[in-house]
């Protein structure tokens, strides 16, 4: 990216980088899969296709528009791109994050909705939806996502991975890992042979979302679980 730049774009494209960097340290990609984004204005700067999270630096900025042209940069886009064009188009997201995260995957293959194990799920709007199968980089995987997505802030896409967004690259990301430990404490509950964990009711569930309200700092978004 040139030095031309405005420096809103260039520091959100180094956020960019890190989110992505991260989700590889964390685990919850292997190699070039998932995908980071984030909206500048009418901008949206996203990882590029095939291209390892450590490789990449300042001048490989990519941009698209909202309607998916590329405006900014020499990489193609990832080929995930109308994923992440779908969510900023029907809410105001203003970060996406893509993994293919073990646990959230495994569960994507057992149900269409991830059980209430854990007050955890307050933090994505309510019980997480596994959207539909399709095949990656398809309208019809952005359109059973969207479907997923109603009233939610994650969820999962069926025998792929999970798609998180927030206000803040930060914000998504630890939706995310939210996403991933919550359906990693499923598994592990669901594991022990004769046993059928406990699950909280919606009613539960609704007065935990109530109470995040005032969680957290002032200033601070985000809504880590509450310690």
């Amino acid at each position: 990216m040139s030095e031309q730049q405005p420096e809103p774009v260039a520091l959100t494209w180094r956020d960019v980088v890190a989110t992505a960097r991260r989700s590889a340290a964390d685990g919850l990609v292997v190699g070039t899969s998932g995908n980071v984004s984030a909206r500048v204005g009418d901008l949206v700067l996203v990882t590029p296709s095939g291209v390892p999270y450590d490789r990449l630096g300042p001048g490989d900025a990519v941009g698209v528009d909202l309607d998916g042209r590329q405006v900014l940069g020499e990489l193609r886009p990832t080929s995930e791109l109308p994923l992440h064009l779908a969510v900023y188009a029907e809410t105001d997201a203003a970060a996406v994050v893509h993994t293919h995260a073990v646990h959230a995957t495994a569960v994507s293959t057992l149900v269409t909705e991830v059980p209430l194990v854990h007050y955890a799920a307050a933090i994505l709007g309510g019980p997480v939806r596994t959207a539909a199968y399709a095949r990656y980089g398809t309208p019809e995987l952005a359109d059973a996502m969207v479907t997923a997505l109603r009233g939610r802030t994650g969820c999962l896409l069926a025998n792929h991975g999970t798609v998180t967004y927030g206000s803040t690259l930060d914000q998504a990301y630890e939706r995310t890992a939210q996403l991933e430990w919550l359906c990693r404490l499923w598994l592990t509950a669901s594991a022990l042979p004769g046993r059928t964990p406990s699950l909280l009711s919606e009613a539960q569930l609704a007065e935990v979302a109530e109470a995040l309200q005032g969680y957290g700092q002032p200033g601070r978004p985000g809504a880590p679980q509450p310690d």
